[in-house]
């Protein structure tokens, strides 16, 4: 597996690349945000350990410009900013794991495991709700002659919904589920998620046709349409 480090701090990069390889990770290392976002679309990573206050190129707009490309490389952000706007905002800008500072190099591993490990389930099969399939490996979304690459966050409320077609799902069980946020922050992140993935999958021969329905006052629903539709 082969992790990038983007981080400018010579003295956190010089703890964590050693704890990443005796973890048996092979590592990059970059320390400006520019260099970074090159090395992401350049070369294949599995997962990208993303510092927030870098040079020439900040974290947060790496971040949006990676996800803006459809890359859906799993990413954990660090940062010595640890109130919950700051999190919410790497959330919504698709990240899929935050981690503030200072933080202990075990912790960085055990959640880059736990990321890779999700990214590789056990059960391959697809999920199909007529004319929709999640393809479980690789994060796809087919529907109506469209595919998209989702983000870890699109791909688990999207797979959220469809196993229960029908069934209307609050923000807050949403909220609990693919952010494990188990109280009302106000904020939007849920909505901004279903809106990338709406426009992601709005350009199908049925577009007209909303994917995640709305239902005002009480929260979100997968299509419930005809299975031809």
């Amino acid at each position: 597996m082969k992790i990038l480090l983007i981080e400018d701090e010579i003295k956190i990069a010089d703890f964590v690349l050693p704890g990443l390889q005796h973890a048996g990770l092979e590592a990059e290392h970059i320390a400006d945000g520019v260099s970074g976002l090159a090395a992401i679309f350049e070369r294949r990573h599995d997962l990208v350990v993303l510092d927030v206050m870098l040079p020439k190129m900040n974290g947060f707009d790496v971040l949006a410009e990676v996800r803006a490309q459809g890359n859906a490389v799993p990413i954990i952000m660090l940062t010595a900013k640890s109130e919950l706007p700051d999190r919410l905002a790497a959330f919504e800008l698709g990240v899929d794991d935050f981690l503030p500072k200072p933080f202990f190099v075990e912790e960085l591993i055990a959640r880059i495991k736990s990321l890779l490990n999700r990214k590789q389930p056990a059960a391959p099969h697809p999920l199909i709700h007529g004319q929709l399939q999640l393809d479980v490996v690789d994060r796809r979304a087919h529907w109506h002659g469209i595919t998209a690459v989702l983000s870890q966050k699109e791909f688990s409320l999207l797979s959220y919904l469809i196993r229960s077609p029908g069934h209307i799902y609050s923000r807050q069980q949403i909220l609990k589920h693919v952010w494990n946020i188990d109280f009302d922050p106000e904020t939007n992140v849920v909505d901004v998620c279903i809106r990338r993935i709406r426009r992601k999958l709005s350009r199908g021969l049925n577009s007209h046709i909303n994917l995640i329905e709305s239902i005002r006052g009480v929260g979100y629903r997968i299509h419930v349409g005809g299975q031809n539709e």
